[in-house]
């Protein structure tokens, strides 16, 4: 009797350990993804302040144009005196209306978020002008300030509305390039400029897209860079826990052999942040100072966790 009322009060205590190890696992994942979601929520306001301030700061103060739903916007104001801030809400949530099928729940919400904050922001920032004395320094500075407001924004796995949807679901379905997509409809939009500004301030516009783009194409690779890390180690348990619990990244264990050892042996691969590789070499070290570390450049990453196609 004495040994039945061991063996279930042992029962109990591991699940009460294995209860406890589960809700601290879910409140770390809650703390994570908090973190994650302020982290998009500052990526969002500021790319759209940047994007806003490059608008009319550096675009419309050199009477230049822009691409998509703001290029159209531009138009709008060149012809008509309509404030960009209030066609660009109308224009963007139009399509939003129409393309949010083609994103992700969290791409529509972080997309409605940053449509309404751009909005704000071209409000607001009105009446800063910078005129110099030329008109290329506009172009180029113009262009570096909305590229890197977009690439902001679609770091954060959100999309300024407008031909941006375009161009993700033209990365989605055709695997084109989403800078690139996005310059491509842009363009399209230049030609109809050419309706209120004369060819010069076209040919104009065109560069700064084309700096506008290359920015963004660096913002979104080169601010998002990944590793690939392999781990040949004598405590392979060990490190895959500590990569789960201190890092936060899910770990593959694969079966490998020595060639010359002729030995069975575990390999660990996990695909982690740049800003994360130091601190994980740092603690497999603390496991096993003899581990055998292979760190890999990564392009492209899909799957839960990252921000490509989230």
């Amino acid at each position: 009797m004495i040994r039945l009322l061991f063996k279930i009060g042992m029962l109990r205590g591991f699940e009460d350990c294995g209860s406890i190890y589960m809700s601290a696992k879910k409140y770390r994942g809650g703390k994570v993804m908090k973190n994650r979601i302020l982290r998009d929520m500052i990526l969002i306001l500021a790319g759209s302040f940047i994007f806003a301030t490059g608008v009319n700061a550096f675009i419309i103060s050199a009477n230049l144009g822009e691409g998509g739903v703001t290029g159209v916007s531009l138009i709008l104001l060149y012809a008509f005196d309509i404030s960009p801030a209030w066609s660009t809400f109308i224009l963007n949530a139009i399509l939003i209306a129409l393309g949010y099928k083609f994103l992700s729940k969290r791409s529509t919400v972080y997309t409605i978020i940053a449509v309404i904050a751009i909005s704000v922001f071209l409000g607001l920032t009105e009446s800063w002008v910078v005129h110099t004395n030329e008109i290329l320094i506009n172009t180029i500075f113009g262009g570096f300030m909305v590229g890197l407001g977009i690439g902001l924004i679609v770091l954060s796995g959100g999309t300024t509305a407008g031909t941006t949807i375009l161009a993700r679901i033209a990365h989605k379905y055709l695997d084109v390039n989403t800078s690139y997509a996005l310059l491509f409809f842009d363009l399209i939009v230049v030609m109809f400029s050419l309706t209120v500004m004369p060819l010069e301030k076209a040919l104009l516009t065109v560069i700064s897209l084309y700096v506008g783009t290359k920015v963004m194409d660096f913002v979104i690779e080169g601010l998002n860079p990944k590793k690939a890390v392999t781990i040949i180690s004598q405590n392979p348990d060990q490190i895959a826990k500590m990569i789960d619990e201190q890092i936060g990244r899910g770990c593959t264990i694969l079966n490998g052999r020595g060639y010359y050892s002729k030995k069975d042996t575990d390999v660990l691969y996990v695909v982690i942040a740049k800003t994360q590789l130091s601190r994980t070499k740092r603690m497999i070290r603390k496991f096993d100072e003899n581990a055998f570390v292979v760190v890999h450049d990564v392009r492209d990453v899909l799957g839960n966790g990252f921000l490509v196609d989230e």
